[in-house]
């Protein structure tokens, strides 16, 4: 618990001023209680002064002299100006002490949901900027439906965690301390005696806590699933209906959720179970104390009003130690959120950036691979791949698929870091470079284009944050793209829809293409920017590439060679190396791998 503590303070401290006024608005319920339960005495005392007084003496009578005799002067002195006069005040007292408890258990919960809602606010927006900024690999193997349950649901839980557990924290301890000093004043061996049976409460608590912490992270699981199920069947519906997969997917859907309602209904047994529990205890010990009072001698018994007064203030005892037993499970409750949560925040990015960035000017400089390798794993997938592209020529990498086209691009990008090699721009190794830098200077549209659920504008100034509308439309000119644009009924500010499925694929293309254009990075990659489009809209979607490519150093990994003709130099690859390279009539007079990939698209046309 102390760990979790420690990794959730960074993010409460800035709200530490509102964390003080709640601990202190919780003093103040616990100062009211106090008082209501004292101004009670003293009206009990006013209306039955003898009783009062054998009851003071009977209970201070045992403690010694150099405590007993204060004490009993403070007393008789509080009890004696209680008279006729006063008392309407004494009883006025206790709405006021109402007043005193309600403000403060108001203040305190507000100040500590406060500081709950500004604390996860700051933790969820931590968490999202270091996955946008971890390195692509971390999300090969990461679910999607885990990475959200654990940025809402498990943030959700660590801010009931604050808002209620230390709103607990702050007024019920200060409760039940103000009350024990009130028993332990008005009887001190039947106080005692009562509470012989309480240690035995925090038995109940520890075993309980622990089994609301693995039900929970149980649950938190298995809700990951449920999101990544429900998010591959939405995603993939076309599929799911093609196949006939509705009735499959629903009954995942349902053995997911039921196990998700199992683990829920056994936190619930571990969150409520203390309760009865506490209570149970607390009558054994209102027992033991009653069965003490009837053995004593009649003179020694308290009065009916000073007992009365005492049985009323113990049981106002449990509800405080109840909410204290709770505290138990919202803390293992955030515990278990937090061991889900702070391991990702710890994760570190495989790509280091420098400690001081070189500055990097692509603009006119080549780029240069020297006996690069990368690995997935133990799969060997870029291979001692060495290639140099001038500045301003068209270079297309071709081969099979799982040849290492797309990790050449990924690695230029700086996704991942190669083994061994490196890879220059204009001589700066880009290792040495900010990755921020690096790409501000490279523009990429690739095969499945990303369209955000936003304006047609609005993605296309994705490109460059910043640009004026006539900048965006003169981007949808050069990409061809703003005659569809403009037979839309809203125009630039028609919403793509999610992914952008509200448009066609080669208008998601020519979008795409815009935004590349806005951004007017000097270095372009094409990753299969025309495969999965038809005939005809991959003429327009052609053009608009060549207005892009003029004048930029361009690395294009091509699917249909036909697109790539009048590169100045074509790559073919084959398991992560270089099998050989040159123009398109050179590479089909050497009847090579190039050959017999372009004879295999030829004769399939």
């Amino acid at each position: 618990m102390g760990t979790f503590l420690r990794q959730l303070w960074p993010f409460i401290a800035p709200h530490r001023g509102r964390l003080i006024a709640g601990a202190l608005s919780g003093l103040l319920y616990g100062l009211g209680s106090a008082l209501l339960l004292l101004a009670v005495k003293l009206v009990l005392e006013a209306i039955f002064p003898t009783e009062g007084a054998q009851d003071l003496a009977q209970s201070l009578g045992k403690l010694p002299a150099l405590i007993r005799e204060p004490l009993m002067s403070a007393m008789e002195s509080l009890r004696n100006r209680v008279d006729s006069q006063s008392l309407p005040w004494v009883i006025a007292s206790v709405p006021l002490a109402m007043i005193l408890r309600g403000s403060g258990a108001y203040l305190s919960l507000y100040c500590m949901t406060w500081v709950g809602a500004a604390t996860i606010h700051d933790l969820r927006a931590r968490l999202f900027e270091h996955l946008e900024r971890l390195s692509l690999d971390y999300f090969t193997t990461a679910r999607t439906g885990d990475l959200q349950s654990r940025l809402m649901n498990d943030t959700q839980a660590i801010q009931q965690c604050i808002a209620q557990g230390f709103s607990t924290i702050a007024r019920e301890p200060a409760t039940v301390i103000g009350i024990l000093i009130f028993l332990f004043s008005m009887q001190t061996r039947l106080t005692l005696v009562a509470l012989v049976v309480f240690p035995l409460v925090v038995v109940p608590v520890v075993v309980y806590g622990r089994k609301v912490r693995r039900s929970w992270k149980a649950a938190q699981t298995h809700t990951a699933e449920l999101s990544d199920l429900m998010q591959e069947s939405f995603s993939g519906i076309r599929v799911v209906k093609a196949f006939n997969l509705e009735a499959m997917m629903t009954d995942r859907f349902r053995a997911t959720s039921r196990r998700i309602t199992a683990q829920f209904m056994r936190f619930v047994r571990g969150s409520e179970i203390p309760g009865p529990v506490i209570e149970t205890f607390g009558a054994i010990g209102v027992s033991l104390m009653l069965f003490y009072v009837m053995r004593l001698p009649a003179g020694q018994r308290p009065s009916s009003g000073d007992f009365t007064s005492f049985v009323l203030s113990m049981f106002s005892l449990y509800q405080p130690i109840k909410n204290l037993s709770r505290l138990w499970s919202q803390l293992e409750q955030g515990r278990a959120a937090g061991e889900r949560i702070f391991p990702i925040l710890q994760t570190v990015s495989s790509v280091v950036e420098p400690a001081q960035p070189r500055r990097l000017k692509a603009q006119g400089a080549p780029v240069v691979f020297e006996d690069v390798r990368f690995r997935y794993g133990d799969r060997p997938v870029v291979d001692g791949f060495s290639l140099s592209i001038p500045a301003g020529s068209l270079v297309a990498l071709v081969g099979e698929s799982g040849s290492g086209k797309t990790t050449v691009a990924n690695l230029l990008l700086r996704f991942h870091d190669p083994e061994s090699g490196r890879i220059r721009i204009g001589g700066a190794d880009l290792r040495e470079v900010g990755s921020s830098d690096l790409r501000d200077q490279i523009a990429v549209v690739g095969q499945d284009t990303m369209l955000f659920n936003d304006t047609i504008r609005a993605n296309i100034r994705m490109g460059r944050p910043g640009a004026s509308d006539g900048e965006i439309e003169a981007a949808a000119r050069a990409a061809y793209a703003e005659g569809f644009i403009l037979e839309k009924p809203m125009g630039y500010d028609t919403p793509v829809g999610e992914r952008g499925n509200s448009l066609s694929g080669g208008q998601r293309q020519r979008i795409a293409i815009a935004r590349a254009l806005l951004r007017n990075a000097p270095i372009l990659i094409l990753d299969e920017a025309t495969s999965a489009l038809d005939a005809e809209s991959e003429r327009a979607v052609q053009a608009a590439l060549e207005t892009l490519m003029a004048g930029r150093t361009t690395l294009c990994i091509a699917h249909r060679l036909s697109t790539i003709q009048r590169a100045d130099l074509i790559v073919a690859m084959e398991s992560g190396r270089i099998i050989e390279q040159g123009t398109h009539s050179e590479l089909l007079s050497r009847g090579g791998l190039y050959a017999r990939l372009h004879a295999l698209q030829s004769g399939g046309s």
